[in-house]
């Protein structure tokens, strides 16, 4: 037994679904599958009884599932002792960050690196979310927040930082607020977008293709804050990630038409087949103790 399959198994147990486990943890439905019966042909124990609403621990697994956790924990553990035992971490870290994609989380990796390594050298680069995860892919980045509207591909590791919902806002009283937008009313009017390589500029072309229109003029802005203003200030209509969405509404600088994607997410992540790199354990333990 792996300590992969262990991962599986409590994923497993927290998700109540392969479904839901296979997109926490980025493995094929049928590799979870796999983890799950070749951990019980090993223990020789049912974890999970099949039901129509998914996957229920058995009584065996209820037992087990503490001690894989702790395990886990201990796996953990073990890597970062091995890394202090080995001596100071040194090296130099490459981190991208996406357009508006999160510096909270960014500061508290920043932190952890400066109290814990304070050898690592953090070197940080900015750019659109679809940048950043190229420049991962293709070596220029060690690792890097984004926002992904998307599955990521199969060659990264990702670690979900915090989910959020899309917004279209309109100037108050510009368009009538109902249950179905008036999109060919909505075409006439400016729209404010990032670039179609960051996660807002994604949904709105979405948009686009769902609905079946283009506007007439799009400005093109790389800053929420810079959109909220214009909405704010009549410009034209623009897409705001729901804590500035729900904040701009509340003072009554927009009004919000409807959610026009459910569930971006703030991502970190670097290349599966780095998993080995203890600075890229290091960012990865830092960022998954903050969640």
């Amino acid at each position: 037994m792996d300590i992969q399959q262990l991962r599986t198994f409590v994923a497993v147990a927290r998700e109540g679904s392969i479904t839901r486990a296979s997109e926490r943890i980025h493995l094929s439905q049928p590799a979870v599958s796999a983890h799950i019966k070749a951990m019980e042909e090993t223990l020789g124990l049912s974890l999970f009884e099949r039901t129509p609403r998914g996957m229920d621990l058995t009584p065996d697994g209820e037992r087990l599932l503490a001690r894989a956790e702790q395990t886990l924990g201990a796996h953990r553990e073990l890597l970062e002792e091995a890394t202090r035992i080995k001596g100071s971490l040194t090296g130099r870290l490459r981190l991208g960050m996406g357009c508006n994609s999160g510096p909270e989380a960014l500061g508290r990796l920043m932190t952890g690196f400066a109290e814990r390594y304070p050898q690592v050298d953090v070197v940080l680069r900015h750019g659109t979310s679809r940048s950043v995860a190229e420049e991962i892919r293709s070596g220029g980045l060690d690792a890097g927040f984004y926002n992904e509207t998307d599955r990521p591909g199969d060659e990264l590791n990702v670690v979900d930082v915090s989910r959020f919902a899309i917004y279209l806002a309109v100037p108050p009283g510009t368009v009538a607020v109902k249950d179905e937008p008036d999109w060919q009313k909505l075409a006439e009017l400016p729209w404010i977008c990032p670039a179609p390589d960051t996660c807002c500029g994604e949904t709105a072309e979405a948009l686009f293709r769902r609905y079946n229109f283009r506007p007439a003029r799009i400005i093109s802005v790389d800053r929420e804050q810079v959109t909220r203003t214009l909405i704010a200030g009549g410009v034209g209509v623009g897409l705001l990630h729901a804590e500035a969405a729900r904040s701009a509404e509340a003072v009554g600088e927009v009004d919000l038409i409807c959610e026009a994607h459910p569930a971006a997410r703030l991502v970190f992540a670097y290349l599966k087949e780095r998993d080995d790199d203890p600075l890229l354990q290091a960012a990865r333990s830092i960022v998954t103790a903050s969640n």
